[in-house]
């Protein structure tokens, strides 16, 4: 496995791999591999020949008062992980190496970027996707992986692709999960081991807060008795909501494709889920 750090080492290593004729694939990371990320590293190497795993924090997505000085930096570890995992590359490039110009913002996520996480950290998916258009264009893979826990940015992710006419196909797979239900983090690792143990709870309201929507009850009523269990439990509660997975626009009653998102706070730890009806 190369560990490649710069922007010209990345550049003769791809190089090579195309001029072979092998199919790339990429999976963006910041780091602080779980289970889940070598999830998406396995569907990766079932749709392409080369499979590299991107490490950078990104500085444009984290938000003022954000965890951007404190978020998980395990790279010695990551990196035993992802050759275990048979990785053919992986890119650990400095801000420099990705924001040659510095470090800021050339690209907006546009519509359904500001609601749902984007109402409640402004800016945030103008730097992601910022930060996954560079990277996918200094790649030049076929085929890139994101999870469908930050499910709203997978869906960004893929009008970015759209709109840019870039020419990679972007594939979600779907959430790892603890034992205990919990959605795997980077950022679980936060939760104290009382909060741990109240974590799940947020996936037990969202399954049964789906299966009342399925059965027939009110979204409205269903959501409020969700917010207030959520509450009650100690969680601060920034949003749970129904919406269509294919447009991200507010449902009041279900369709084939609802799915139910939310987002809370447990402590200093923000976590996020969600659930698709027809999966419930």
């Amino acid at each position: 496995m190369d560990i490649i750090r710069s922007a010209p080492a990345l550049a003769t290593h791809i190089n090579a791999l195309k001029d072979a004729g092998k199919a790339l694939g990429l999976v963006p990371t910041m780091g602080a591999l779980h289970a889940g990320h070598l999830s998406l590293v396995a569907q990766a190497k079932k749709a392409a020949d080369a499979v590299g795993v991107t490490i950078f924090v990104n500085p444009t997505q984290f938000g003022p008062n954000e965890d951007f000085s404190r978020y998980p930096r395990t790279e010695k570890e990551d990196i035993a992980a992802l050759e275990k995992a048979g990785v053919d590359f992986v890119y650990i490039p400095d801000v420099a190496s990705v924001y040659p110009e510095g470090a800021h913002v050339t690209l907006k996520a546009g519509e359904m970027a500001d609601v749902l996480c984007g109402a409640h950290r402004p800016g945030h998916f103008d730097g992601v996707v910022t930060v996954v258009h560079r990277l996918l264009t200094q790649t030049k893979v076929d085929v890139a992986v994101f999870g469908e826990k930050d499910f709203q940015q997978l869906f960004l992710i893929r009008k970015m692709v759209e709109r840019e006419k870039l020419p990679v196909k972007i594939l979600g797979a779907p959430i790892r999960r603890e034992s205990d239900g919990l959605a795997m983090s980077s950022r679980n690792r936060y939760l104290s081991i009382s909060e741990r143990k109240t974590a799940p709870l947020l996936f037990h309201t969202l399954k049964a807060s789906a299966a009342k929507i399925k059965k027939g009850d009110k979204v409205e009523v269903v959501l409020k008795e969700a917010r207030a269990a959520l509450t009650k439990a100690g969680f601060l509660v920034d949003y749970i909501e129904l919406r269509d997975s294919d447009t991200l626009h507010l449902l009041a009653k279900k369709n084939a494709a609802a799915r139910l998102f939310i987002a809370a706070k447990l402590g200093s730890t923000r976590l996020i889920d969600n659930l698709a009806l027809n999966a419930a």
